[in-house]
């Protein structure tokens, strides 16, 4: 089970690595719908709104996600929404023209490292809670690799031609957190006909 890093602004996270000033390297037009998406973060991110974390956001959300594998695949269970991911290690090719929240992903391993190439997005997430986001040309590449016994590297690098002017990456540590538990996650529309996440535990008088 890992433990994930607070999803609030990749920026301010110092989680990006290239470019090494650690500023998202926005297309002018489309830094100022990023602007706009954060003055209305408190009701448009997607997250909240109980769509798919998307990737690689669902790696940093603050809930936690299982990995399995077996010689065919590795199998990536999240608790948001019930979402999960399959990376296929069969060498098959991308399911193409096909708009995923999670993408679509083929997987191989060089050395102790799985890369994964994700592909196939739709445009329905966001990058983080501040309102960093992409097109459905987006094309993400993983690298997992095992540092220690309880811990992963993470990297992913993005490229997005309509959103971004250069490919930049994140990286970042994965602990394994024993004794945690995927708990479920539900949605229920309120009031205001907006589904949200029912909180996991309510708090008694």
């Amino acid at each position: 089970m890992a433990e994930n890093h607070a999803d609030a602004s990749l920026e301010r996270a110092h989680v990006i690595v290239d470019p090494p000033d650690g500023k998202i390297p926005y297309r002018p037009e489309a830094r100022a719908i990023q602007k706009q998406n954060f003055a209305n973060r408190a009701t448009a991110d997607p997250e909240t709104r109980c769509f798919q974390p998307g990737v690689p956001r669902a790696v940093y959300v603050a809930s936690p996600f299982q990995i399995f594998q077996n010689d065919h695949g590795v199998y990536i269970v999240y608790q948001d929404v019930h979402a999960y991911r399959i990376i296929y290690l069969d060498r098959s090719k991308h399911n193409e023209a096909l708009g995923y929240a999670m993408g679509d992903s083929r997987g191989h391993w060089e050395g102790n490292a799985l890369v994964a190439d994700v592909t196939s997005f739709s445009d329905t997430t966001w990058l983080d809670a501040a309102g960093n986001y992409h097109s459905d040309k987006l094309h993400v590449t993983e690298r997992y690799t095992r540092s220690s016994p309880d811990t992963l590297t993470y990297e992913a690098t993005i490229e997005d031609p309509m959103v971004f002017t250069r490919p930049w990456k994140i990286r970042m540590p994965l602990r394994l957190q024993k004794g945690v538990q995927i708990l479920e996650d539900e949605c229920e529309e309120g009031e205001n006909g907006r589904r949200h996440h029912i909180p996991l535990f309510k708090q008694t008088p």
